[in-house]
């Protein structure tokens, strides 16, 4: 995988790929069935149990070994969180490059999958790789290859080099920017939203009960 491109998709996926704790809560929503409000949008609990669903089915199909498959669930240990948070991301990138009046193409899209197909070998290799590299399912790949090249799109419009951390910075004031816009509303069994980092974080409230933790070592957004 081209560097410059591997280098977008872990920053964007930093958090999402961070194994988050796994929480249980209880209590009363803001916005009944919705796992989060991203302004006008509702990104329902239907809808973000469907994503995890369709990452878990993925991983069954392409590890059929129990042993591993169990795993890799391990691993992945904090999904839920980590979709929810890479859901509402995509929106805030969405909203700042449209702001920028960035735009992405379905023939940008093509164009895109092809050359990444051909140097990870395939189709076959590409999804698989993206699914355990980013838990993303291999028919959301599209829609994952749209986010890059917003990314990738927008940061040239920034005039932000995303390898430098001057650059990440001034990519990341234009998300916090969108993401102020757009007044995110996360249920507090998922966490709240980060304006100022454009993260999830996990709620300190008191019916929340902490049950494990564990670490990454994955770049996240400079502070």
């Amino acid at each position: 995988m081209h560097r410059r491109r591997r280098r977008t998709a872990l920053i964007l996926s930093a958090a999402a790929i961070a194994a988050a704790p796994l929480l249980t809560a209880c209590g009363s929503d803001a916005h009944p069935g919705a796992a989060a409000v991203v302004g006008d949008d509702r990104i329902t609990v239907a809808q973000l149990e469907g994503r995890v669903n369709e990452v878990r089915d993925a991983q069954r199909s392409a590890i059929p070994d129990d042993a591993q498959y169990a795993q890799a669930i391990a691993k992945s240990g904090g999904l839920t969180r980590a979709t929810l948070h890479t859901m509402v991301l995509d929106k805030v990138l969405h909203r700042a490059a449209t702001d920028a009046g960035v735009t992405v193409t379905r023939r940008d899209i093509q164009t895109m999958r092809r050359g990444m197909e051909q140097q990870s070998g395939g189709r076959k290799a590409l999804e698989e790789g993206w699914l355990r590299q980013y838990n993303v399912a291999p028919a959301r790949l599209d829609d994952s290859l749209r986010t890059e090249i917003e990314a990738q799109k927008l940061s040239a419009k920034l005039g932000a080099d995303m390898n430098s951390p001057e650059g990440q910075a001034v990519f990341w004031k234009a998300l916090t920017a969108a993401s102020k816009k757009l007044d995110i509303d996360l249920n507090p069994r998922y966490g709240t939203w980060d304006v100022d980092k454009n993260k999830r974080t996990d709620a300190k409230t008191p019916w929340v009960r902490q049950v494990t933790k564990t670490g990454s070592g994955t770049p996240e957004q400079p502070a």
